[in-house]
């Protein structure tokens, strides 16, 4: 009985994610917004121009 303790335990240090090691969701999302620029579901603003795309080409990246 003692030994599905150590058993669970071990189990469950198998399985725990290490911080930082996921990729993002969206790439495009995360190359967008690490050059400074801003994800939009309508047009940019009037002095912004279109860059890109975020979430999956479903909005627009704005950059300045």
């Amino acid at each position: 009985m003692r030994i599905l303790y150590l058993f669970f335990a071990v189990l469950l240090f198998l399985f725990q994610a290490a911080p930082g090691s996921a990729d993002p969701i969206f790439p495009d999302t995360a190359g967008c917004k690490s050059q400074g620029n801003f994800c939009r579901a309508l047009e940019c603003p009037p002095t912004f121009a279109v860059s890109g795309s975020c979430h999956g080409g479903l909005l627009k990246c704005c950059a300045k």
